[in-house]
């Protein structure tokens, strides 16, 4: 439970930061148009750690976590983080208003098609852990 309460402060706090960091940059660079940066404060804050803390509630009623778990759990931090990492990218070519070539915009998409894959499948089998648990 321990490393579930840690993920959730330090996800709250990388929220917090991103969200000052879309904020300034934008404001930096006169940017006022969409981007991906505006999506990453929110991001942070529902699937790091409001996660962990539906994580905390569930581990403290049911007792579910075990070696499988924290593998899961290790591949959910590696998504979402390579998730956010494209998500960052994306935004500061936006708002730099750089032209990338679509090999990069392939590049970017592929990658965080990999994050979002990792994510949702490490997401599902520790709910099926969850549940086996509940189950039993």
């Amino acid at each position: 439970m321990k490393r579930y309460i840690n993920s959730a402060v330090i996800y709250s706090v990388i929220a917090m930061i991103l969200g000052v960091f879309y904020r300034e940059f934008t404001k930096f660079n006169n940017f006022t148009g969409k981007t991906s940066l505006s999506v990453m404060h929110t991001h942070y804050f529902a699937l790091g750690m409001i996660f962990f803390i539906l994580l905390i509630l569930l581990e403290k009623n049911f007792t579910f976590s075990n070696k499988k778990t924290n593998c899961l759990v290790a591949v959910y931090h590696i998504g979402l983080n390579i998730s956010g990492a494209t998500f960052l990218v994306r935004g500061i070519i936006q708002v730099l208003n750089i032209t990338a070539s679509s090999a990069l915009n392939a590049s970017i998409s592929g990658i965080a098609g990999i994050g979002h894959i990792l994510l949702g499948v490490s997401l599902v089998m520790i709910l099926l852990q969850i549940r086996k648990s509940i189950l039993k």
